[in-house]
């Protein structure tokens, strides 16, 4: 449906945060928590005997914290949670699931916390109560009449904590499969595939400190302002040190220009300090052209003055391959790379000066303006490659950071949320609960809704997240859950995934990050693991929005007893009872957890092994390895363009906090597509006037009505739409290479006057 009105445009901003971040973040915070409850939660947020913001991943400081350790998207993330409005029995009797399926997402958002278990039995119209009890027979009577433990789905999205992910993975295997999907198959799969190919590890290869010492900060395909608004003041503090950055992204982003830091009287007087000293606006997909170029270019200069510029004696001890992609760069012709990117030899020359200068302690940085392509894997191996050639891994102020999204996904990892993972994760289990579990792979979030669409897959259970407004092809999602006997979410707030159900749909509620958890031993607290390997313990400071409300630790447990019976020896009771015992256990089976109780209890938290920062490689060989991988860009047709999906300001992933994007300029509008000025004449198209969007894949369309159609300062070629509105746009099969993760970055699309 179209917005009633057309959305207000005005001018896109040159700087991030300021007084309207504290305005903002402030009216959200009182407006949905009042005063009294909104103080005491912000006062928690990421404090060191606090709680882990819900939000992004991005690191505290290891030493000294603000009283305000905390962004405006972290702000709302907590006005959400901690929100005196509630979903009960009385809002459900009141709406039907037809009708709070003409709902917006921000609506949704907007009802409140859930109060207790409800159902949606077969041939209803509206949701019921139902005991604890009675929801945890009704799931383990399904799971328990499959044919195959196979056809049993179990979701994880990136709030969960280590404690219960862990848990969830346990349980999961111990019933008999490894169908574990999780939000990363859709946002930094692509990440973890090439950096494990490159150096060993699918993760980052810096800490905060390094940010604090690095020479150049590449920032590319990502937008920090809005999606992880806290690395501003990073990136500020390596500015005043004499760090430059570069940034790298198709629309110029508010967030990569200037940074007004709200906790300092400058920034309240929206005095801001320049970040990027160099803004290359690639267009969509061009960022492996872009990286093959540079790489060219420092082999050009190392010809031109040998012993110079690459790093010899690094090469030499350290890596393989690299001959053949000394070869590829070599061959690969100049016009043809600065034409697939966009940007000039002349600008790529002014970015190797920029890397070259000083000890070339160059980090580069990504998000998923890099990740949902097809050609993901190949272009992060690139950025890899890029630091290999310099030497610049495994020192101060250099290496490798993909910054993640939601606050614990990593940590999910880690814990054993993942379809494929290694043997010897498996056998420590094994050999932990005396149990055997599965071997086969299990099947990632495409799978899983391929599965279900199949009707292979029967009964889905998701522990948190938006799963149907998160994934691809929203349309086909909705018909994959559908066809499910039966689908139970844990989640704290209603959201569009309760409304597409299997025959019978389950709403389970559990307490957010942000409360108290009172267990039969006495408080307690949860871990988790941030996006620079740094686990830390976080406590609620806030009473639970329901007495109803149980912890994700006792969901799991819970379902895990009802689930298995006497099949299982593993002491679930205990676990639940007593957090400390999960921890004992994760201590024993994943490797980098020794004295967890402990460590988990100091101020900070400790952080985990990474072998690639101290230059040690757990390849095959223990050798990182260069990419030569053929060149390879996303190309549409002449006239159409490629759309990228992304986050608007009051948004974190899924969750719509609000209507407006102030960083770029709309005011109460979501359904619009940003495209070049150029590119709207070339099509008739008057600012601010209504289009159809049309999405081409094989010899399939899907087309979206009615989004109001903004000029804005983006390449030619490319156009940007916000998720979840755009995902319907998404083929479900069309994935990146090698790691299967949703296209969300490049789909082919045409654009014409809305017909409607």
């Amino acid at each position: 449906m179209a917005s009633e009105r057309p959305p207000r445009v005005s001018r896109p901003k040159e700087q991030a945060a300021g007084a309207a971040a504290v305005a903002s973040s402030l009216n959200h915070v009182f407006r949905s928590a009042g005063a009294a409850q909104g103080t005491k939660a912000l006062l928690g947020l990421n404090q060191v005997d606090g709680f882990d913001c819900p939000s992004c991943a991005w690191p505290d400081p290891d030493g000294h914290r603000a009283a305000t350790e905390f962004c405006e998207n972290g702000a709302k993330a907590i006005a959400s949670e901690a929100t005196l409005r509630r979903v009960d029995r009385q809002f459900f009797s009141q709406y039907s699931v037809a009708e709070l399926r003409e709902k917006s997402d921000y609506w949704h958002d907007q009802r409140g916390r859930l109060t207790e278990p409800f159902v949606l039995r077969e041939g209803a119209t509206h949701y019921e109560p139902l005991s604890w009890d009675q929801a945890f027979a009704l799931i383990a009577g399904e799971l328990n009449s499959l044919p195959s433990p196979d056809e049993g789905i179990f979701y994880t999205s990136g709030r969960a904590s280590n404690e219960a992910a862990f848990l969830y993975q346990l349980f999961v295997r111990h019933f008999g499969t490894n169908n574990l999907p999780d939000c990363s198959n859709m946002c930094h799969e692509s990440s973890g595939a090439a950096l494990k190919a490159s150096i060993g590890i699918g993760k980052g290869t810096v800490s905060l400190d390094d940010f604090y010492e690095a020479e150049t900060i590449l920032c590319i395909g990502q937008n920090p302002g809005t999606n992880h608004p806290r690395m501003l003041s990073a990136l500020e503090t390596a500015v005043k040190n004499g760090a430059r950055i570069v940034a790298v992204n198709p629309l110029r982003e508010a967030g990569l220009l200037g940074f007004a830091h709200p906790q300092k009287i400058s920034g309240l007087l929206n005095k801001a300090t320049p970040l990027a000293s160099q803004y290359l606006q690639v267009k969509i997909n061009g960022d492996f052209a872009l990286l093959r170029a540079l790489g060219k270019e420092l082999f050009h200069r190392e010809k031109a003055k040998p012993g110079t510029v690459i790093d010899t004696r690094f090469i030499t001890r350290n890596t393989r391959d690299f001959e053949a992609y000394r070869a590829i760069c070599e061959v690969s012709p100049w016009k043809e790379l600065t034409d697939k990117c966009s940007i000039s030899r002349e600008e790529i020359g002014e970015l190797v000066d920029t890397i070259l200068r000083g000890k070339r302690r160059l980090i580069t940085c990504w998000a998923m303006g890099l990740t949902q392509h097809r050609n993901a894997v190949a272009t992060i191996r690139e950025i890899a490659n890029l630091h290999l050639l310099l030497g610049a891994i495994g020192r101060p102020g250099a290496g490798l950071c993909p910054v993640r999204g939601h606050s614990n996904v990593q940590g999910d990892r880690t814990m054993g949320i993942f379809e494929k993972m290694p043997e010897a994760f498996l056998a420590a289990l094994d050999r932990e609960f005396g149990i055997t579990c599965p071997r086969d792979h299990g099947h990632d979030t495409v799978n899983a809704i391929l599965s279900m669409h199949q009707k292979s897959g029967q009964v889905f259970v998701a522990l948190g997240g938006n799963f149907l407004q998160a994934a691809p092809d929203t349309d086909f999602t909705a018909t994959a859950l559908e066809n499910c006997r039966l689908t139970a979410h844990i989640a704290t707030k209603l959201n569009r995934s309760h409304l597409h159900t299997g025959r019978i749909g389950l709403i389970l509620p559990c307490l957010g990050r942000s409360e108290h958890d009172e267990q039969k031993s006495g408080p307690q607290f949860v871990t988790c693991e941030n996006s620079m390997g740094v686990v830390q313990r976080s406590r609620g400071n806030l009473d639970p929005a329901s007495p109803a409300l149980r912890s994700e630790t006792h969901i799991i447990s819970r379902l895990a007893e009802a689930t298995l019976g006497k099949q299982t020896t593993v002491e679930w009771q205990r676990f639940r009872e007593n957090y400390d015992e999960i921890r004992n256990t994760i201590e024993r089976v994943v490797p980098g957890f020794e004295s967890y109780n402990e460590r988990a209890r100091e101020d900070g938290g400790f952080y985990l092994p990474n072998a690639a920062k101290e230059r040690r490689w757990d390849t095959p060989d223990g050798r990182a390895s260069f990419s030569a991988a053929p060149f390879d860009q996303f190309e549409v047709p002449k006239g159409h363009l490629i759309l990228q999906t992304l986050r608007s300001h009051d948004q974190f992933n899924t969750t719509v906090y609000g209507l407006n994007d102030r960083y770029r300029g709309v005011g109460l509008g979501r359904r619009v597509l940003f495209m070049s000025p150029d590119d709207m004449k070339e099509r008739g198209i008057a600012p601010v006037a209504l289009v159809d969007i049309t999405s081409h894949w094989q010899e399939q369309k899907r087309t979206l009505r009615s989004f109001y159609a903004i000029p804005y300062e983006i390449p030619r070629g490319s156009a940007a739409a916000y998720f979840p509105e755009a995902n319907p746009l998404i083929p479900i099969d069309s994935t990146a290479r090698e790691s299967n993760a949703p296209t969300s970055k490049a789909v082919e699309i045409s654009v014409q006057p809305s017909s409607s």
